[in-house]
């Protein structure tokens, strides 16, 4: 079976690339658009990215008092939600491998009176003990994760024995709207960057990052074979976003 150490090509959008060469590309994405990545969240999503990531946490059965880990939490809008579940005897942990987007998400909890500590890390080596959280999520994240094998590996080792994982990401549409979704990413989605962002290229780049992305057959199967049980997804937006749950045991 070929391994992560032996790759030395990976997608950045459609373009193949080194795997330094994509890491330092991504970061240069959010970089740039970190200023306006809330906004441009809801304009591109119509506001739903919130109703999303509210599912996300009713679906994650995460109780007051029990530990969270929001991967690649970039603005925290999950890093919050889970912080009013989890309540004063609970903690969220807000991770990012972008400094600019951490500090965004550090200062909007701090807006809102929730702290929680703030860790810039890479989600393949995460620097947390084994079994430390009940629940490990990353939302919208993982497709630009070099290796996202290594980003499963360490989220199913930081997990408590019956900890939840939960990947929400941008998925396969259903086939009958492929072509409308496809004219709107390619033709909206860069435009709404030009004009809000300043910055059309990465917004043309996460249209290309979601094509490339495992759909939700092959991420189930991905989450498996890094351990975790009981994996399934839900739908969300007739599967332009899906919700992958998955156990470790």
């Amino acid at each position: 079976m070929r391994t992560s150490a032996l790759i030395t090509k990976t997608h950045f959008g459609y373009e193949q690339v080194a795997p330094d060469e994509k890491t330092r590309r991504v970061r240069g994405v959010f970089e740039s658009v970190a200023g306006k990545y809330d906004l441009m969240n809801d304009l591109m999503s119509a506001g739903l990215h919130r109703a999303w990531k509210r599912f996300t946490v009713e679906v994650s059965g995460v109780r007051p008092g029990q530990r969270v880990l929001d991967i690649a939490g970039g603005t925290g809008d999950l890093a919050r939600l889970f912080h009013d579940r989890v309540g004063p005897t609970g903690s969220v942990v807000l991770t990012d491998i972008n400094g600019a987007m951490l500090t965004s998400g550090r200062d909007h909890m701090i807006d809102q009176g929730k702290l929680a500590p703030a860790v810039q890390c890479n989600a393949e080596a995460l620097p947390f003990p084994t079994h430390s959280f009940e629940c490990a999520c990353i939302g919208f994240g993982l497709r630009n994760v070099t290796h996202k094998e290594k980003a499963l590996t360490e989220m199913r080792r930081v997990l408590k024995p019956g900890g939840v994982a939960l990947i929400l990401e941008f998925s396969q549409v259903w086939a009958p709207l492929q072509p409308a979704y496809d004219w709107y990413s390619f033709n909206v989605l860069p435009r709404l960057g030009r004009l809000v962002a300043r910055d059309e290229a990465s917004y043309r780049y996460l249209a290309e990052s979601i094509r490339v992305h495992p759909d939700q057959q092959a991420l189930k199967a991905m989450m498996e074979l890094s351990g975790f049980e009981r994996v399934e997804w839900f739908n969300l937006a007739a599967g332009i976003v899906a919700l992958h749950r998955g156990y470790a045991f």
